[in-house]
């Protein structure tokens, strides 16, 4: 399975975000983030305990990598677009996409962001349902 990496995030995520999701709120600079946060957002969907994969397979670590990148918040604005782009670059470079409406995304994103820390597990469910739903092939 593919990887997203920090290179990735700046180059395509974070720039398609800024040029493609501009709302009343810019993207501040890529340098400007807070120190440390997406690097963690990277790296946990692909952490091992005792040798095994916490999140198995595509779907779980996509949706943990989302709702980390939101809820995390790495970035001092613009965590939700980055976080749609990044999940559509990680689904792409597994052969993947999502076949949705855009104002159902949004919509998702916004409820992701909008969740209890405390409801987690049932959040990072309903992100994996979510996928589900709309995950299709590339080719």
């Amino acid at each position: 399975m593919k990887t997203l990496t920090l290179a990735e995030v700046e180059y395509l995520a974070y720039r398609l975000a800024k040029e493609n999701l501009e709302f009343d709120e810019p993207i501040p600079e890529f340098g400007s983030r807070f120190p440390h946060i997406l690097e963690t957002c990277l790296v946990t969907p692909f952490q091992k305990w005792q040798k095994a994969d916490v999140y198995h397979g595509l779907i779980a670590k996509a949706a943990i990598l989302f709702y980390l990148m939101i809820k995390n918040h790495p970035f001092q604005n613009g965590n939700k677009r980055i976080a749609i782009t990044a999940l559509f670059v990680f689904l792409h470079k597994n052969n993947k996409w999502l076949k949705v409406n855009s104002q159902e995304l949004y919509n998702f994103a916004i409820w992701v962001a909008q969740s209890p820390a405390k409801l987690n597990k049932e959040v990072l469910t309903g992100i994996e349902k979510f996928l589900k739903a709309y995950l299709v092939n590339l080719f």
